[in-house]
């Protein structure tokens, strides 16, 4: 039987608790998560962090992941604790790929950004094409994020040409 460290107990009970703290405010949105929901998110949360080779301090960075996503268009009280499970696995491995240089603050600005803009709540596209070209410019020695706090960053940086709602209408109008 693997028998736990206390520290890592204690951190476990911390986690919980922040976390089904967040319900008072996310219930208003129809969002909740359950003790069982609650407890498998701060297991996860260790094991990412052991996973990515970090060690956390203070408040655990799941309570800022849901009040800064929770009012999102693309959750769900169906995929929220997979939402928000994913969403802090992607936090973890970005703070690591950015060589530590953004802030939490800058780095879920983005985030929350860019899932609700350029993703549409697709995670994959989040993580394997925004934060990866993002964290490409960073540890390239990029600090613009610094002035704008992590917000409209993404488009200097996109190299996929987006849809342009009226150049569509236009090509539409004159088709008809």
């Amino acid at each position: 039987m693997e028998q736990k460290n206390w520290l890592d107990l204690m951190s476990a009970q911390t986690q919980l608790a922040q976390i089904l703290e967040t319900n008072q405010y996310t219930e208003k949105l129809g969002l909740a998560l359950s003790q069982e929901s609650a407890e498998l998110l701060a297991a996860e949360r260790l094991d990412v962090l052991k996973k990515e080779r970090r060690v956390e301090f203070g408040q655990s960075i799941l309570p800022k992941i849901i009040y800064a996503f929770c009012d999102s268009s693309f959750i769900t009280q169906e995929n929220y604790r997979d939402v928000l499970s994913r969403l802090q696995e992607i936090f973890y491995c970005y703070k690591n790929e950015m060589l530590d240089e953004i802030t939490d603050d800058e780095l879920l600005e983005f985030m929350r950004e860019q899932f609700e803009t350029v993703c549409f709540g697709d995670l994959d596209y989040l993580e394997g094409t925004c934060l990866d070209v993002f964290a490409q410019a960073i540890r390239a020695g990029y600090s613009g994020y610094q002035e704008s706090g992590g917000r409209g960053e993404f488009e200097q940086f996109d190299i996929v040409k987006r849809w342009d709602k009226e150049l569509y209408l236009t090509a539409l109008s004159e088709l008809f």
